[in-house]
């Protein structure tokens, strides 16, 4: 009852949860150009998730799973293709490979369970794998987005204010499963920072959470983008953020009738939602500020997608931001990893695998 009044109070106000506004992208997060000027490793369409063993980088694009080889000519080596678009990825240093499918269901490549398929996990469709993460060779953390939409609509599931998501534990012999968690809003990385600990980021709710007993305990709040796939760093852990908060977004999300014409009568492509690629048509929404100047947008000005790893502690606060600005186009990296001395990330909006040395300096933009 209480909470009700307290949301019925912040509406009114517009504070809380009904507040538009969003944090200022200063501190650890204070903008720089290290997305823009690190390293092209590898041009290729959409890459979305890339995964380490020790041995061997792979990564995902569309419906095809490839081996990054890194030389002085870095090269993909397609591994596997499936019907559909994969749309999460872990390896095990055994040689197992989980792979999510966007259409639904996970399977296993390699290792004591190749040829596994899970389609569903205690009488609940796998419909959207968003994340997932071996524990030990014969167990899987798995992060369900939603209940309604599949990982390829996640525009929609934003705008429909949707908390479907799931995580679940999950045993690949037998194919029971643990629920850890319910009705989260898009879980959309997963890591175990230690036995007996698991840490999800919740992408709609902009946070880091540990899962403890059902309940989440937030780590990491207010985040200034939409989190997405965590990764072990050498000191701490990498968080890609795979598109920016803007105050024009969280003010659409409070207008439930103009959003709700706006998904029927307008092309999804042109919805005023968060997007993982710079302005390609001249129909996209203007995100307030984002608007050109004698030719040029304006790199501070809001923007619709954005470029951003942060590098967190062992207590999983930001100690260091990497990015690629509004007037970039390395824009939404969906996952990362720490391999061969520096930071590779997938740049899913620009097509690009990017190699950032974690130990290069370079001054924030004023």
């Amino acid at each position: 009852m209480i909470g009700a009044l307290s949301r019925a109070f912040d509406r009114f106000r517009g504070s809380g949860d009904a507040a538009v506004t969003i944090p200022s992208m200063d501190g650890a997060f204070r903008p720089n150009h290290k997305l823009d000027t690190a390293s092209a490793v590898l041009e290729i369409a959409a890459p979305d998730n890339i995964g380490y063993d020790g041995r061997r980088i792979l990564f995902t694009s569309d419906s095809a799973l490839f081996e990054l080889k890194l030389s002085t000519d870095p090269a993909a080596e397609r591994i596997a293709e499936y019907e559909h678009p994969l749309a999460s990825l872990d390896v095990h240093p055994g040689g197992a490979i989980a792979l999510g499918l966007a259409s639904g269901g996970i399977t296993l490549r390699g290792g004591d369970h190749d040829g596994r398929r899970l389609d569903t996990v205690e009488g609940r469709p796998i419909l959207c794998p968003t994340a997932v993460r071996f524990i030990d060779a014969g167990t899987l953390l798995v992060c369900l987005g939603s209940q309604r939409n599949d990982p390829t609509q996640w525009t929609r599931d934003l705008l429909d204010g949707n908390s479907s998501g799931s995580v679940w534990r999950l045993d690949i012999k037998s194919g029971k499963g643990t629920c850890l968690a319910d009705r989260l809003a898009w879980p959309n990385g997963v890591i175990v920072p230690a036995q007996g600990r698991v840490v999800i980021a919740e992408a709609w709710r902009h946070q880091l959470i540990e899962l403890a007993g059902g309940r989440g305990r937030p780590l990491l709040s207010d985040i200034p983008g939409y989190p997405a796939r965590i990764a072990p760093a050498t000191n701490g852990y990498l968080l890609a953020i795979f598109a920016p908060r803007s105050q024009l977004v969280e003010f659409v999300l409070r207008e439930p009738r103009f959003r709700q014409r706006m998904m029927r009568e307008v092309d999804p492509r042109f919805w005023v939602a968060p997007s993982l690629h710079h302005a390609l048509d001249y129909r996209e929404p203007l995100q307030s500020g984002a608007i050109k100047q004698l030719g040029e947008l304006k790199p501070w000005a809001p923007s619709r997608s954005y470029g951003l790893i942060a590098g967190l502690d062992y207590g999983f606060d930001p100690i260091i931001s990497f990015h690629s600005r509004a007037d970039g186009k390395r824009h939404g990296i969906t996952s990362c990893i720490e391999a061969d001395g520096r930071i590779l990330a997938t740049s899913k909006g620009g097509n690009l695998i990017l190699g950032v040395e974690p130990a290069r300096e370079e001054g924030p933009v004023p």
